[in-house]
């Protein structure tokens, strides 16, 4: 669920049209990298058994993807600039596969977390061609259709990853237990691969940008350094070196400030323009993106340990249970280019609050519940559906916000930005509101840690929907 990461401001050349069964491979490869983020959640408690891995391990076996896949994204979307989308694409299907491959077969735990930081990196240079290409070979309404199933798509891949791994680990094909969440990615990229030669479209800048290997290392050490810490920190204790590298993000971003302002004052190619930030559409669409992917990944990483550590769900009943959220999610995201029809931005306020009404129920439905422990799917379910109609809107709607709020001159640059800002948020969320709630579990015990986390969730989405109130109400 990224946006493209063209960094180039040129003119793109001309591309063929997209046809239906092309625009059907750029959504498979779309969600394969969605779904591989949240697929492994409900797999976590199968390899910590299997590896004896640690919390902090199993952390990064979530986050180190995230991290990979936020650092790499303006460098994948410029590579895509200069030898073109289609290949690019292809290109980063067939290295998903690859690492999908190495993820299953990993004989320990730190060669699963290796993997999976090669995995992020092959996603980063994959998604970044996807609404790229859509965006170079559509028009008007078949842009806005494209767009808004490209927002249906990425957002259910998540629950869909849930639901799917709890299926994989609970079926158990062939003795492989966890590993089939991620062989089951191969074959998939393989087909995904052989229809995309014959289908997908190029496109290119007509004029790439010079490489910014300087700007380019900054930012990639600037990201790090913060999000490492941030998703490694509390699970080992906040050593020295985490401590050095929080210090470090600021000066490592200021340094990277100071290098992009220079390019761009000199008529170089800055990977991401400065002069970009001081567009205020800009920064409101960006901030709009904290509340939605932070919220987003933080609760289904959470939901899943509550599912199966708290109300001692298998793997299967873990992953159905979130199903109802995409039976809401996928009609609302397709609803999208109506409601803005009719209501305009004012569409993401609403959404926001059917969203913490969702919350609110959930929460509420978890303390009743008496006792704790027969807390039933079906019980969950009219929350969950009120959730997945909020998400569904909110997540569709982002991108038709942050696409609108960048200047044409500036687009390769602003959405790089904006996906950068998208990946980002989902690690975060897994270090912020994932790590609350494990922190609070000792204290207070899982259900309350589980409303409480809800809380933080839902104090974010009241912030989303205030900040909604500030967009222009009409959207190009």
């Amino acid at each position: 669920m990224t946006l493209p990461t063209s960094t180039d401001d040129s003119p793109t050349t001309a591309a063929p049209h997209l046809t239906r069964l092309g625009l059907l491979t750029l959504l498979l490869g779309a969600s394969l990298s969605s779904i591989d983020f949240f697929i492994v959640n409900v797999a976590l408690p199968s390899i910590e058994r299997d590896l004896h891995a640690s919390p902090a391990t199993l952390e990064m076996v979530v986050a180190g993807y995230a991290v990979a896949y936020a650092v790499l994204l303006v460098l994948g979307g410029r590579l895509g600039d200069t030898y073109g989308r289609r290949k690019l694409f292809l290109w980063g299907v067939a290295a998903f596969g690859l690492t999908s491959l190495a993820c299953g077969l990993a004989p320990g735990a730190w060669w699963l977390v290796g993997a999976r930081v090669a995995q992020g990196a092959a996603s980063a240079l994959m998604l970044p061609q996807v609404l790229g290409t859509l965006h170079a070979t559509t028009r008007g309404e078949g842009r806005a259709r494209a767009v808004a199933l490209y927002g249906a798509v990425s957002g259910v891949a998540g629950l869909l990853g849930q639901a799917l791994g709890g299926a994989l680990v609970a079926a158990d094909p062939g003795g492989t237990g966890w590993r089939a969440v991620f062989l089951v990615n191969v074959p998939v990229a393989a087909a995904a691969l052989l229809v995309g030669v014959h289908t997908v479209p190029d496109s290119r800048a007509e004029r790439p940008a010079r490489g910014d290997v300087l700007g380019t290392v900054l930012f990639a050490g600037a990201l790090t350094a913060l999000l490492l810490p941030l998703t490694e920190g509390r699970a080992t204790g906040w050593p020295l070196w985490s401590v050095l590298l929080l210090v470090a993000a600021p000066l490592l971003g200021r340094a990277f400030g100071a290098v992009e302002g220079r390019a761009e004052r000199t008529g170089g190619s800055p990977l991401l323009p400065p002069s970009l930030l001081r567009e205020p559409a800009v920064r409101r669409s960006l901030v709009l993106g904290l509340p939605i992917f932070v919220g987003f990944s933080g609760f289904m990483f959470g939901f899943a340990i509550v599912l199966q550590q708290g109300l001692h769900y298998g793997p299967l009943k873990a992953g159905l249970t979130v199903v109802p959220m995409g039976l809401t999610q996928i009609p609302a995201a397709l609803l999208v280019p109506r409601l803005v029809r009719r209501w305009g931005t004012r569409a993401m306020t609403r959404a926001a609050l059917v969203h913490v009404a969702g919350l609110a129920v959930l929460g509420l439905t978890v303390l009743w519940s008496t006792p704790w422990s027969a807390l039933s799917p079906l019980a969950l379910a009219p929350g969950l559906l009120l959730c997945g109609l909020g998400q569904g809107v909110q997540l569709a709607l982002y991108y038709r916000v942050a696409l609108a709020a960048v200047p044409a001159a500036r687009a390769g640059a602003g959405s790089g930005l904006a996906a950068t800002v998208q990946q980002s948020c989902l690690a975060v969320g897994v270090a912020t509101v994932g790590s609350l709630f494990l922190a609070l579990v000792p204290g207070l015990g899982m259900r309350d840690a589980f409303v409480s986390a809800l809380g933080v969730q839902v104090a974010g989405l009241l912030g989303l929907a205030g900040l909604s109130l500030r967009l222009p109400r009409r959207m190009t």
